[in-house]
């Protein structure tokens, strides 16, 4: 039911009751303001006095939750409409942005406590509501009523907030039922039919991946549908409702990109889409200007040059503001059409020049550390991608592809290949039973696509197996890598295949940093592709979705869940429109290319959501094993492995905050199980964002609290921890390509080839070699360009144990729990940076004097101001980047 009549039936401006109470209000509100092209600071409260008209623009209508009004059903008493009145100016906002109102209600003992506020905008534009604060409400035993909005109000369409209380489905005061019930069907959209959603809309529901491609521009550009089907699942992502393709009604089409804001147009419910003031749209256009902009700007640089890095000095000068592009009249037309104060807003350039690269932290101690073979595998347990290296528990190394349709794929490393390497009289078996014999395995995982991937344009990959021996100093040691192509006679024989020991003078050295570099592209590729977009963005876009349907705002999981998601939806949506689509940045810098997505959906058939938590994840790894007596569950078996240390000690104040704060709603199995929001919630994101996982065994029955404080602990881990330890670390490690290079270009050299007879002579010849085999100098300035925006912390960043609204809940139990949970995090950087400082662990600092940060909370920054930008350090509470 629409609540326009609450306001024509009371805008006769009735005052026969309203002469003996008022109540005092204060409103936070923001005012639209789209960021203009060049100018990304202007300030949203320009023009907000003119909210102040003469048709009054916002009205607050107060619903009591104590008291019933007979002539409103089964509603509350209604209040008067209220107007904003003039600006505080005395108040400073919390926040650059934010303008203070004051409010006053006609309001006495006889109505109630107010438990809800209906909002109408008559402005002609859009604002954002954060807060309304009542204070002096008789009957309340502190006169205070907040009322958390944070939501977009748009002129003709009336919208209710409830006061931030807490309540489970049957503890919901009677009087406020209908309106609990109408909002979630609201969002769900109940009563709409499928049409393309507009900007204003707040629906959400699901759809399939089947906007990837592109097959109206042409065949090149067709991509398949994932999600729907075993062949191809996927999580699912929020339906915008576009039309379909002309050539492919079963794909959406794709937003036209010839303006710059059109990649801001695709649909997100209207309270998804960025609204801060961080990177905000800021971010959208900057990753809408890097293809239409940066991009041909690359492209045209490229064209006017010898077109590859010759040394690494040539690469180390785009950290010096040294990338100048020459003019030419390709780039005076990109002037003409994107003017350059629009690119220098967004992107980092000096003067004239279009590029002024920060240089990566990997290389500002030593520009060659990183080719060292102890940083090479330190990187493995504290680098951007330490979540595959496992430990071995059969040797030779076996393979889980089918025999039937692969042939054999079992490991051709020998134990008198690697025995030299190993301590002197230690056999294999010993090593593998005293838990030291590690690897970084990625056979399996790109050998069924090798032979498509290596016939597009400028690829040659091979699978790689990396074999790993711990020392005694608690480093590891590369004993040898395997690099693997499918056979020649066909894939159903197995894989031809060559090892490489750790060899580190003459050729066969120079041959050793090759087969390191190729280990190193199948993990950057992995990482983007899995541990990155798929195992954080894309898996918990589907719990955005579920909990807005299903749980109400008031419920506590909501209220637990909800930061957790913030602009997730968002930022998924515009990597959909630039990143990860067909022909986007990510295909044309990464080596999988086309069957990038295509290759995500095969793994996303393994993905279980009980696996995702760290403890499980590590002994799943062989990297730890279970130990009851452990505060965590299990005992690490490489005590130096930054990321699992720091990792468990952040699961676990996670875990101890979700179980303090849902004990105070759910103090028996018996309260959960009778919560049919909750019900609701996991079975749709079982059948629904999972769906096409719904039937495995493994999912929780969520009957325990037990079980819904380990879901929620994960989904938690997954979006805050996990994709900090994953994201923020791309520009300080890969910022510099030679470390983490995503394509392999050409083959091993051998013996009687030109670029054998360069390794040999060594130098400069054997660099330019090593640079001419890995990502392009196209790839290379196009990628971190990318990694370099996506590597920022903003300056809005709400880090775990924060929340942007203080007042998020009423309930004083939470707000206890939740300080707990803060003080742990304070605790818990003191302790990362002692152990930066120890010099026994030699992994958190490594040849490159890197101290490993990705974990450290930095939650006791709270100005933010710490944390802004490529810190390399800081846990949002979100995927939101």
């Amino acid at each position: 039911m629409l609540l326009h009549g609450f306001f024509d039936k009371l805008t006769g401006k009735n005052k026969e009751a309203w002469k003996e109470g008022r109540i005092r209000g204060t409103a936070v509100l923001v005012k639209q303001a789209v960021l203009d092209i060049g100018d990304f600071t202007a300030s949203v409260l320009d023009g907000v006095h003119n909210i102040l008209g003469k048709d009054d623009g916002v009205s607050f209508l107060l619903v009591s939750a104590t008291a019933a009004d007979p002539s409103n059903g089964t509603r509350g008493k209604l209040g008067n409409p209220a107007h904003l009145e003039e600006m505080v100016v005395t108040m400073k906002s919390t926040a650059a942005g934010e303008s203070v109102f004051k409010v006053t209600f006609d309001w006495d003992a006889s109505h109630g406590i107010p438990g809800a506020v209906v909002v109408k905008n008559t402005y002609r534009a859009e604002f954002l509501l954060k807060t309304l604060t009542l204070e002096g409400v008789p009957g309340k035993q502190d006169g205070t009523v907040v009322f958390v909005a944070n939501s977009w109000i748009y002129p003709g369409a009336d919208r209710v907030f409830f006061a931030n209380d807490t309540y489970l489905p049957s503890k919901m005061p009677p009087l406020l039922v209908q309106y609990r019930q109408e909002e979630l069907s609201n969002l769900r959209g109940d009563d709409d039919t499928l049409r393309e959603y507009k900007e204003h809309d707040r629906v959400y529901r699901y759809d399939y991946y089947n906007d990837i491609g592109d097959p109206d521009k042409g065949e090149e550009y067709a991509r398949p549908i994932l999600g729907g089907s075993q062949e191809l699942p996927y999580p699912r992502r929020g339906r915008t409702g576009r039309l379909p393709a002309q050539k492919d009604p079963k794909a959406e089409s794709r937003i036209p990109v010839y303006l710059v804001k059109k990649a801001l147009e695709i649909y997100v419910p209207r309270d998804e889409r960025f609204g801060h003031l961080k990177l905000s749209d800021f971010l959208g256009y900057s990753l809408k200007a890097i293809t239409e902009a940066i991009l041909p700007i690359i492209r045209t640089y490229v064209d006017t040059t010898p077109k590859e890095f010759d040394s690494f000095q040539d690469i180390y000068n785009l950290y010096d503001g040294l990338l100048q592009v020459p003019d030419s009249p390709a780039l005076a037309d990109i002037k003409k059409k994107i003017p350059f104060q629009f690119i220098k807003s967004i992107l980092p350039v000096a003067g004239d020049d279009f590029l002024n690269l920060p240089l990566p932290q990997v290389i500002k101690s030593d520009k060659f550390a990183w080719r060292t073979d102890e940083e090479f595998t330190r990187e493995m347990l504290a680098g951007v991608n330490p979540v595959c290296i496992k430990r071995v528990t059969e040797f030779p190394i076996k393979s889980s592809l089918d025999h039937s349709v692969y042939g054999d794929h079992t490991s051709t490393i020998t134990e008198d290949q690697i025995r030299p390497y190993l301590e002197v009289g230690l056999t294999v078996k010993q090593a593998m039973e005293s838990n030291r014999l590690f690897i970084l395995d990625h056979h399996d995982n790109f050998m069924p696509y090798l032979e498509r991937i290596n016939k597009l344009e400028g690829n040659y990959i091979y699978a790689s197996r990396t074999l790993l021996f711990l020392k005694a100093d608690g480093t590891l040691k590369p004993l040898a890598i395997e690099l693997s192509l499918p056979h020649p006679d066909g894939i159903q024989y197995g894989a031809e295949s060559t090892v490489y020991p750790p060899v580190q003078d003459g050729v066969d050295g120079q041959i050793w940093q090759l087969a390191k570099a190729y280990a190193s592209v199948n993990d950057s590729a992995w990482h983007q592709l899995v541990s990155h977009w798929l195992n954080t963005h894309a898996v918990i876009e589907p719990f955005v979705i579920a909990t807005n349907r299903q749980l109400s705002v008031v419920h506590p999981v909501h209220k637990l869940l909800s930061p957790h998601y913030r602009d997730t939806m968002n930022i998924n949506a515009l990597a959909r429109t630039t990143l990860i689509n067909a022909g986007g940045v990510f295909e044309l810098t990464v080596f999988p290319g086309k069957y990038a997505l295509e290759m995500s959906s095969v793994v996303y058939k393994d993905w279980k959501l009980t696996e995702q938590g760290l403890p499980d994840d590590l002994v799943k790894r062989g990297m730890a094993v279970r130990d009851p007596s452990s505060s965590y569950g299990v005992r690490l078996l490489i005590k130096d492995y930054p990321y699992a240390v720091d990792g468990l000690v952040i699961w676990w104040a996670i875990e101890q905050w979700v179980k303090e704060y849902l004990a105070i709603y759910y103090p028996n199995d018996g309260e959960l199980r009778a919560d049919k929001e909750l019900e609701g919630w996991w079975k749709e994101v079982r059948e629904d964002g999972h769906g096409d996982l719904k039937d495995k065994d493994w999912w929780p029955k969520m009957q325990t609290v037990e079980e819904l404080a380990k879901t929620c602990t994960t989904i938690i881990w997954v979006a805050s921890a996990l994709h900090a330890a994953v994201n923020f670390g791309q520009y300080p490690y890969a910022g510099y390509l030679p470390n983490r290079p995503t394509v392999s270009r050409r083959k091993m050299p051998v013996k009687g080839e030109k670029e054998y007879e360069q390794l040999e002579e060594g130098g400069e010849e054997a660099d330019k070699v090593f640079i001419h085999t890995i990502t392009s100098q196209f790839q290379t300035i196009l990628g971190i360009t990318l990694i370099e925006i996506l590597s920022k912390h903003a300056s809005d960043e709400v880090y775990l144990g924060q929340r942007d609204t203080p007042e998020w809940t009423s309930d004083a139990k939470a707000l206890e729990a939740f300080k707990r949970f803060g003080t742990r995090l304070i605790e818990i950087e003191k302790r990362i940076t002692a152990m930066n400082k120890d010099p026994s662990l030699k992994n958190r600092n490594g040849p490159v004097n890197m101290p490993y940060t990705l974990l450290y909370p930095n939650t006791s920054d709270l100005t933010g101001e710490k944390g802004l930008g490529l810190t390399g350090m800081g846990i949002p509470n979100s995927v939101s980047i």
